[in-house]
């Protein structure tokens, strides 16, 4: 098992979380998902050059998010999820943090709901005084 640094700051949170910050990235990720592709492939179904795709593939590459293997004059990605592992364990934190910060907002809430609404009876009594009816 791979130990990441969840530390802030961490470099490699940071690569991450730069890498996965630009949607053509983060479409290119979801497009190696199914099946390794060439950089072709991955430049296709966006208006940019194979440069300009070979720049977005240096930026994953360098998070860890991709490893690219030369096969003749044919440079074909494969995704590494490994390091979105990380990135995973941060945001959990977090997760974990705010549940028990809004866990413990909702019992004060309750409390004080509860602490707030006065008895049936009492209540009555309190608001208004009951008249006594005289014969005449």
């Amino acid at each position: 098992m791979v130990e990441h640094d969840l530390s802030v700051g961490s470099p490699d949170l940071d690569a991450v979380f730069g890498a996965i910050a630009d949607p053509t990235r983060r479409s290119m990720l979801m497009s190696l998902a199914s099946r390794p592709l060439s950089v072709g492939e991955l430049a296709a179904p966006f208006d940019i050059t194979l440069a300009a795709a070979s720049k977005h593939i240096k930026v994953l590459e360098r998070a860890g998010l991709i490893q690219r293997e030369v096969q003749g004059r044919t440079h074909r990605c494969r995704i590494q999820a490994a390091p979105l592992h990380a990135g995973l364990e941060w945001m959990r934190y977090y997760e974990r943090f705010w549940s028990q910060r809004l866990d413990a907002l909702e019992a004060l809430l309750v409390a004080e709901s509860t602490a707030a609404k006065p008895t049936r009876g009492k209540a009555r009594s309190a608001s208004r005084p009951t008249k006594k009816r005289t014969s005449r």
